[in-house]
């Protein structure tokens, strides 16, 4: 059976691509965003589009190599974490963007292939330094999805401002 896993590849695609109800998808979002202002930290504690969006990419695919493997290689140390946005200008906004849409594609297709009992298998969490159950990592996918999601809401409203 894979009701539970379907509403959850739902609920991941919907905050990415549909109509939410909280507002905005990241779709409707990132397709106001361009090169010029991808990299821009509109206040200094802000962080700039580009690197939510490297930072997002980063742990989906940390989460493909998990479900692929039964363990994870990266922590919230990692640098590649946060990468600066001198370091993300260098691979360019268009390469940030469509490795951020390949993942969601990835992980998404990996999902489909799996039933619901994959949910309470268990794998090792770097990050979090124990034995967990794919529900953790899927559901905490989608959480930190919608968290960051609010972020760039937040960002997009004060670009705005600075280009009006």
């Amino acid at each position: 059976m894979n009701t539970l896993i379907n509403h959850l590849i739902e609920q991941l695609l919907e905050i990415q691509k549909g109509k939410v109800w909280i507002g905005r998808s990241y779709e409707n979002i990132l397709n106001e965003i361009d090169e010029h202002v991808a990299f821009v930290r509109p206040v200094k504690d802000l962080h700039s589009v580009a690197e939510i969006i490297s930072h997002l990419t980063l742990w989906r695919n940390e989460a493909i190599l998990k479900i692929r493997t039964g363990k994870g290689s990266k922590t919230d140390d990692c640098e590649e974490n946060w990468l600066t946005n001198e370091k993300l200008k260098v691979k360019g906004w268009a390469k940030i963007k469509l490795e951020y849409d390949q993942s969601l594609s990835e992980l998404t297709d990996l999902l489909k292939k799996k039933d619901d009992r994959f949910l309470d298998e268990d794998y090792y969490d770097t990050d979090f330094k124990g034995i967990y159950k794919y529900r953790f990592l899927i559901n905490g996918m989608l959480h930190h999805d919608i968290y960051h999601l609010g972020q760039l809401g937040i960002i997009n409203k004060h670009l705005k401002k600075k280009t009006a």
